[in-house]
C-alpha cells in the first residue's frame, strides 16, 4: 500500500460539527491540533484534541467527533485524551472537554473498558490541579456522562442528552423527562445549560476569563468596572451580589439547583471572588441547597478563591420530608467543607441567622460582619422565647416579648459584644468592608493536621 502524503492526512480531517464547535472555543486561528493521526484502525480518531489561546491564556480541549463511528470511545481516543490530560498538567491550564458520542466501541471489547478506566483516572488526577469544564453538546452517556460529571462545571446546550441510563430503554415513570438539560440543571449536574453549541462556548469562555489557570494562580482581570450600585439591607441574593461585585462580572451557577441559594462566581477590585447568598426565594436551607453551596465552596477551596457568603436564612428545613431527603447528611456536609476550607472566607449577616445556618458557615469564617439591624438567635426567635419565657406568655404579649428577645439578646451589637461578629456595618458601607477583610486575608497561611483529605460526609 503506498504510503499516503501529509496533505492527503490532512485532507481526511475535514470539517465537522466536532471541529466547529473546538474552534468556536479559541482566538481565531490559535487552536493547534495534536494527536490528529492517532488511530486504532488506521482511520480517523473519534476525537479531535489540542490546545490554543482563549483571550490570550492557554487552554486545552477536545471534542467528540460523533461523525467517526458515532463519537465510539476506544483506545486511540483514549491515548490522546490522556496525552491531552498529562500535558494539561505539566503546562498548568485548563481543559474543557466537548461531549458528542453515543458510547464506547464495543468492537474493542476489553480494550474499551481499559480506555475508560485511563481517561477517568487521567481526569481524577487533575481535580484542584487546573480547571475543567465539561460542555455537553450532544448525546453523553453511560461511563462518559460519569467522566464529564467529574469537572468542575458542566455546561450544557437546551437540546443535549445527559445520562447514566437512557431513559427510552427503562420502563421507569420517574425517568421521564430524565438526560434533558431542564432535568441535569434541577438536579445540580449542569452548573449552566445556554440554548445552543455557540451560546454554550460563550459561557465557558466566560468561566476561564474569570478562573486561575490552576491551582498555583491568583485569579483577576481588568475585564470589569468598578461597580459603583448602592446598596441596601432590602437586597437579597443576586440583585446584592451583583450590586456588590464588579460591574457585569457575576455569573452565577446552578441557578435551578436549591431555592433558597444562590451561588455566582465574580470578581471584586478585579480579583475572583466566590460569592454565596442565603435568600434566593426560601427561608430555610434545603439538602439541595447544602449540598449546592458545599460543592462552590470545595471548588473555590481548591483554587484558592476567596468566598464572600452573604447570610440571611432562618435555619436549615428541618420538615420531615428535609430529613428524608438527607437535609442532616448535606448539612453536616456544608459545615466540614466550611470549617476545612483555607481560602479566605468573609460572611456578612444581612439580615436574619438562625440556628444552624449560622453555625455552619459563620464560625468557620476569618471575619464576620453583620448589619446593624440584623438578628442572629440559636433559635428562631418566636421558639425561644416560648422555651425561655413560656411561663409568661399569656396570648397577647407573644409580639412584644418576641421583639425584647431581639434587641435585647438576638441583635449584631449582643453578639459583637461575645465577640462572635468582628464588624457591625451600614450596607452603604458593605462594599468598602467586604473589599478591607479580602485585602487583610489576601495573603492568609493555614497550617492544617497531617492527613490524605477530609472524610466528607457524602
Amino acid at each position: 500500500m503506498a504510503r499516503k502524503t501529509l496533505a492527503e492526512m490532512e485532507q481526511s480531517a475535514a470539517s465537522t460539527k466536532a471541529r466547529e464547535r473546538i474552534e468556536m472555543l479559541f482566538d481565531e486561528d490559535s487552536f493547534v491540533e495534536t494527536g490528529r493521526f492517532v488511530s486504532s484502525d488506521g482511520g480517523t480518531a473519534s476525537v479531535i484534541t489540542g490546545y490554543g489561546m482563549i483571550d490570550g491564556a492557554v487552554v486545552y480541549a477536545f471534542s467528540q467527533d460523533i461523525s467517526v463511528k458515532s463519537g465510539a470511545v476506544n483506545k486511540a481516543a483514549a491515548a490522546k485524551l490522556v496525552k491531552l490530560y498529562d500535558m494539561a498538567v505539566k503546562n498548568g491550564s485548563p481543559v474543557v472537554g466537548i461531549y458528542d458520542s453515543k458510547g464506547g466501541d464495543i468492537a474493542e471489547g476489553a480494550d474499551m473498558l481499559n480506555a475508560y478506566s485511563y481517561i477517568a483516572n487521567a481526569a481524577a488526577k487533575l481535580s484542584g490541579v487546573v480547571p475543567q469544564i465539561s460542555l455537553v453538546a450532544g448525546i453523553c452517556a453511560g461511563t462518559a456522562a460519569m467522566i464529564a460529571g467529574m469537572a468542575d462545571f458542566v455546561v450544557m446546550t437546551e437540546k443535549a442528552e445527559f445520562f447514566m441510563t437512557a431513559p427510552f430503554v427503562s420502563t421507569d415513570e420517574d425517568l421521564k423527562g430524565a438526560g434533558t438539560a431542564v432535568n441535569a440543571a434541577k438536579s445540580g449536574v449542569a452548573a449552566i445549560t445556554a440554548k445552543d453549541d455557540k451560546a454554550a462556548a460563550e459561557e465557558v469562555k466566560k468561566l476561564l476569563r474569570i478562573l486561575p489557570s490552576n491551582n498555583l494562580e491568583l485569579s483577576g482581570n481588568d475585564y470589569y468596572a468598578e461597580n459603583d450600585s448602592d446598596i441596601t439591607a432590602g437586597m437579597k441574593a443576586g440583585d446584592a451580589v451583583k450590586a456588590i461585585a464588579d460591574k457585569n462580572s457575576v455569573i452565577e451557577l446552578y441557578k435551578d439547583f436549591g431555592t433558597a441559594s444562590y451561588t455566582a462566581i465574580g470578581s471584586m477590585s478585579w480579583k475572583t471572588v466566590g460569592f454565596v447568598a442565603t435568600d434566593k426565594a426560601d427561608e430555610k436551607l434545603s439538602a439541595a441547597d447544602c449540598a449546592k453551596i458545599a460543592k462552590f465552596v470545595s471548588f473555590c477551596d481548591a483554587f484558592s478563591i476567596p468566598v464572600v457568603t452573604l447570610l440571611n436564612s432562618a435555619g436549615i428545613g428541618g420538615t420531615q420530608a428535609a430529613e428524608l431527603a438527607g437535609s442532616v447528611r448535606d448539612a453536616a456536609k456544608l459545615a466540614q467543607v466550611y470549617a476545612s476550607a483555607t481560602t479566605a472566607k468573609v460572611t456578612l449577616i444581612t439580615d436574619k441567622a438562625y440556628g444552624s445556618a449560622y453555625c455552619a458557615i459563620a464560625p468557620a469564617s476569618d471575619m464576620v460582619l453583620a448589619y446593624d439591624s440584623s438578628t442572629i438567635s440559636a433559635a428562631d426567635p418566636k421558639a425561644a422565647v416560648i422555651f425561655l419565657r413560656g411561663d409568661e406568655l399569656d396570648g397577647k404579649n407573644e409580639a412584644a416579648l418576641i421583639e425584647e428577645y431581639k434587641d435585647n439578646c438576638a441583635n449584631a451589637f449582643a453578639l459583637a459584644a461575645t465577640g462572635s461578629i468582628d464588624r457591625v456595618i451600614d450596607p452603604a458601607d458593605t462594599r468598602t468592608a467586604l473589599l478591607s477583610a479580602l485585602d487583610v486575608f489576601e495573603g492568609k497561611r493555614v497550617h492544617t493536621p497531617q492527613r490524605k483529605h477530609i472524610n466528607f460526609v457524602y
